[in-house]
């Protein structure tokens, strides 16, 4: 159980000041438990959460926000271990928010094209259904990402054999002055579950800091029409649902997959074979189900799943020379560093 604060950091002060005189319309929470907010059920107190009304209101608290500053973002918060001790700075959550989805498509061609324009905050899940809804095809597999289409883009995140980048025709960034700025598939080097602007893009003193300077906003993304394939949609949407809950622990708490996939083989495979599957940490363990997944089976702390990660990646380098990269992120401080916010 980490310590509640009672004294105010600088950060606290400047951004409830704003709040208070009415510069911010959005909810903003200081020291709010992040367990609340990820599919984990796990993670410390952010020093600063905020919820953007809308993108205005979003662009006018990263001009209140310090350089030096780590902003983070969460939307479902599947994909994300937050440490127990908690997270300095600002998490700026989408859940509920710039969610708004617009599907324009073309009729004049043998196959039509259409184009689903998606904030950051829309579910992949809803992506997909509205998509379905409309005759449109490809989108399907967006229903087994437990996430926002704000994540999607930011780690071409994938499902059944389909990833986000290959549909992406462009996107909006935001970044810390709340300038707007429109991009390209070209100005990025799209990587299996990895996106990162390319380098003439990537600012020199945010570079050395390995600091973000900008976020997705929104993306437009490009999918043909066919419809006599409304019914085949939405029964494919079914089935690899159906596939989900029958291959993965959806029932319990987890944040999707943890490890990477490397080159020509299944990191499930690995630890399944390294005799991982079901092993624990206290409340942490390796799915019974599904062994690229951790559960937390009811009190697990994020040392826990941290402790249990690094257990996977050194027997599965032991036994087999590989080295299994993380997919899921890890934000925060361990809780023997101590947070301290206040000044």
């Amino acid at each position: 159980m980490t310590q509640k604060l009672t004294l105010k950091s600088e950060l606290q002060k400047k951004l409830q000041s704003a709040k208070d005189e009415g510069l911010l319309q959005g909810q903003l929470k200081l020291n709010e438990p992040l367990s609340r907010y990820t599919t984990w059920r796990i993670g410390g107190e952010a020093e600063c959460f905020y919820q953007p009304e809308d993108e205005k209101d979003l662009q006018n608290i990263l001009r209140l926000i310090p350089e030096e500053t780590e902003i983070y973002w969460i939307g479902l918060g599947s994909n994300l271990l937050v440490r127990d001790g908690g997270v300095k700075g600002v998490i700026v959550y989408t859940k509920g928010v710039l969610n708004q989805l617009d599907i324009n498509c073309t009729e004049t061609e043998e196959k039509p094209q259409c184009y689903i324009s998606a904030q950051a905050g829309v579910a992949c899940a809803i992506f997909a259904r509205k998509a379905a809804n409309e005759s449109i095809n490809g989108a399907e597999f967006l229903s087994g990402i437990p996430g926002t289409m704000g994540g999607a883009l930011a780690m071409n995140a994938g499902a059944f054999g389909g990833e986000t980048w290959e549909h992406v025709i462009k996107v909006k960034m935001i970044n810390r002055k709340g300038e707007l700025i429109e991009r390209t598939p070209d100005d990025f080097d799209v990587r299996y579950r990895s996106v990162s602007l390319k380098a003439p893009f990537l600012k020199e003193r945010f570079l050395k800091k390995r600091r973000t300077n900008e976020w997705f906003i929104s993306g437009t993304f490009s999918f043909e029409k066919d419809e006599q394939g409304l019914k085949q949609s939405k029964q494919k949407i079914k089935r690899l649902l159906t596939r989900r809950a029958e291959t993965q622990p959806t029932k319990q708490a987890n944040a999707g997959s943890v490890f990477k996939n490397p080159d020509n083989d299944h990191a499930a495979r690995l630890i399944e074979v390294c005799g991982l599957k079901g092993v624990s940490i206290n409340d942490a363990q390796i799915s019974p189900k599904h062994a690229n997944f951790i559960i937390n089976k009811g009190h697990a702390k994020a040392e826990d799943v941290e402790a249990l990660i690094e257990k996977v990646k050194k027997t599965v380098s032991e036994q087999y020379q590989i080295a299994l990269d993380t997919e899921v992120k890890i934000i925060g401080e361990h809780l023997l560093q101590g947070k301290e916010f206040h000044e």
